[in-house]
């Protein structure tokens, strides 16, 4: 899980497998596979670099740019 933070400030975790796509409109906007809309706070790069941390964190012998 990730964590991010909703634009009122509070952070909750998202699982970053369900994430479809990242939209920016200016605010970074993540659209699920259920079709389900998170609008956070962070930029799009802060999310994929948690997206890849965590990744990582599931088998660390695999290098992901």
């Amino acid at each position: 899980m990730i964590k991010v933070t909703k634009l009122d400030g509070t952070e909750y975790f998202l699982n970053p497998h369900q994430i479809e796509c990242i939209e920016i409109r200016p605010d970074t906007t993540l659209i699920m596979l259920s079709g389900r809309n998170h609008i956070v706070r962070e930029e799009a790069d802060v999310v994929l670099g948690r997206i890849n941390v965590y990744r990582n964190s599931l088998n660390p012998s695999v290098i992901q740019e």
